[in-house]
């Protein structure tokens, strides 16, 4: 039978520490947060505080925008008699609204504007690097004293009233050998597994039966709470996130600390599977679990890296559904960007969303639905359409083309960052906007993937331990 090792040495087995210190990083980025309110009084002080690096500090190195990387045989075509035709003949074609002027030649724009040009260095920030030398204080920078302090104090109060007398108060580091274990159920793919296998001496691993006994993890499961019951039902009379809120925003507002995404940033839903009782569970039937709680996600197209999250808590109890709700998740999320390109899919994409970006030094690429009043009804014609031909319409600022990629189909995206009409030489002569969307799409669907691959979920019925 397996030595059982007291909590402390269970975490420093878990967390292989090599003895280095553990700083505490709440302080500097408090100041380092002050540093962003204040603006920053010279270029002196800037250089002074060297550990702080953040998305919104102006006075840096500018980073010239990075296009997705072109396939070797992507380049553009030289002008056919039908391209020819047209600069030499525009065609003027209006919205189903009557509100906006298509034409069917590109309009000439300098080649750099302000939307293309990033100001902070893609990848992990330099307040992230200085502050992990070990797995531990790189999961203290996510999850730091402030957050374990308030689940502690929930957590204890939670186990009195339940346990009464017979309940020991948890401290931190029985609260950090907890999330140690599921981490590793995570990491070990245990998600299908039950969790008493995962103590047994046959079945199990060491590392969980040394951490804490299979009795204590339930206990703790049953009590962990991220709020105060007492006053819960008040605040959840004007917030159905109540029972989480404090400590998701707590979380959620470090996430763009340390680290800064790429030039493409992807916004879409992420489902995390629930099928317990939740006011706010939704169910998409295009999505492998179809029953749970959605999700708006911004992360960095190429790492995936979550920059930025927001649950969606379903419309107000007795209210109407709320308009142009793609639009306002979209510039919530960007909260912070400048100089990054936006790809989202139809329920975002809109002719007034492209505006309302481009005036946040942003560009946005998506497929929009065909039902669109500000779409051209000439571009949504099939009639004499080849397979694989495209037609683009612009105006001053925005891109629109419609792509058969079979017959009687019909693609529709809409761009701010791409300025004419070029085509992939390739057999399927997709557009460059089709290329450059599908390249940067998979942002939040990768993150998914990943989540679920990793889930340190144990079965509950309990949404907030989802």
């Amino acid at each position: 039978m397996a030595k059982r090792l007291s909590a402390a040495q269970a975490l420093q087995l878990i967390l292989e520490e090599r003895g280095a210190s553990d700083d505490d990083v709440e302080e500097e980025v408090s100041e380092y947060e002050d540093h962003i309110s204040e603006n920053s009084e010279s270029d002196s002080d800037f250089e002074e505080e060297d550990e702080v690096e953040h998305h919104l500090i102006t006075k840096r190195r500018r980073v010239p925008r990075q296009q997705p990387a072109p396939e070797p045989a992507r380049q553009q075509p030289a002008p056919g008699p039908e391209q020819a035709h047209q600069t030499a003949s525009e065609e003027i074609w209006m919205s189903k609204n009557g509100e906006i002027e298509w034409s069917s030649c590109p309009r000439n724009e300098p080649p750099c504007r302000a939307a293309n040009v990033i100001r902070m260095q893609p990848g992990p920030t330099r307040l992230g690097v200085t502050h992990v030398q070990d797995i531990k204080s790189s999961c203290d920078l996510f999850i730091p004293d402030s957050i374990q302090r308030i689940i502690l104090d929930c957590s204890n109060l939670e186990g009195r009233r339940v346990f009464g007398e017979r309940w020991k108060e948890m401290d931190q580091i029985d609260l950090q050998a907890y999330f140690g274990v599921l981490i590793l159920a995570g990491v070990f793919r245990s998600k299908g597994e039950s969790t008493e296998s995962l103590w047994d001496a046959e079945t199990g691993r060491e590392l969980f039966r040394a951490s804490m006994s299979l009795e204590n993890f339930h206990k703790i499961s049953r009590i962990i709470r991220f709020d105060n019951q007492d006053d819960r039902p008040a605040r959840q009379q004007r917030d159905k996130l109540a029972a989480i809120r404090t400590v998701w925003d707590k979380w959620v507002h470090r996430l763009p600390l340390f680290y800064n995404p790429g030039p493409n940033v992807t916004i879409d839903e992420q489902l995390m599977p629930f099928r317990g009782r939740c006011l706010f569970r939704q169910y998409i039937p295009s999505k492998p679990a179809k029953y749970g709680i959605k999700i708006w996600a911004a992360c960095d197209a190429t790492s995936s890296y979550a920059w930025n999250l927001q649950v969606y808590t379903g419309k107000p109890d007795g209210g109407a559904p709320e308009k142009n709700q793609g639009t306002r998740v979209v510039l919530d999320l960007t909260q912070g960007f400048s100089g990054h390109n936006i790809t989202c899919d139809n329920f975002f994409t809109s002719h007034k969303l492209g505006q309302e970006v481009l005036k946040r030094k942003l560009t946005m690429v998506g497929t929009i639905r065909k039902n669109k009043s500000e779409l051209p009804p000439q571009l949504m014609t099939m009639k004499n359409r080849p397979v694989k031909s495209s037609k683009f319409v612009y105006t001053a600022d925005t891109s629109l083309v419609s792509y058969v990629p079979k017959k009687g189909e019909n693609v529709v995206l809409m761009s701010t960052l791409h300025r004419d009409g070029r085509v992939c030489d390739q057999d399927h002569q997709k557009p460059e906007i089709i290329m450059d969307y599908n390249a940067t799409k998979g942002g939040v669907d990768n993150m998914d993937k990943l989540v679920t691959a990793y889930s340190c979920k144990r079965r509950t019925l309990r949404w907030c331990h989802w």
